[in-house]
């Protein structure tokens, strides 16, 4: 069995000095047991509020990310197209040239 530290004022140390605190922690036992459970459940409720809460920001996060994604898609999408025009502008300049090379000698 494991032990336990109860950590009490100076003053609730002397009203227990002369009971039977064995006795009278047995007495609450149930008490405390429930006051105990209630704590937990309330610990486990706060810290479920708190893990929801980073789950919404995670899901929003990951919304917004998919969003990034599907604008940084299309931006090179239009990117390799205006490349693509370019390139083909490019190629047609430069036989512009070279024909205006050949008519010039």
């Amino acid at each position: 069995m494991s032990e336990i530290v109860v950590v009490l004022p100076k003053e609730k140390f002397k009203a227990l000095k002369g009971l039977d605190v064995e006795k009278l922690i047995l007495d609450n036992l149930e008490k405390t047991e429930e006051t105990l459970r209630a704590e937990r459940e309330e610990y486990l409720r706060e810290k479920l509020k708190k893990l929801e809460k980073k789950l919404s920001e995670m899901e929003n996060q990951l919304e917004e990310m998919r969003e990034f994604y599907e604008k940084a898609k299309k931006d090179k999408e239009r990117f390799l197209a205006v490349r693509s025009e370019l390139r083909e502008e490019n190629e047609r300049l430069r036989e512009e040239l070279e024909k205006r090379k050949v008519h010039k000698a």
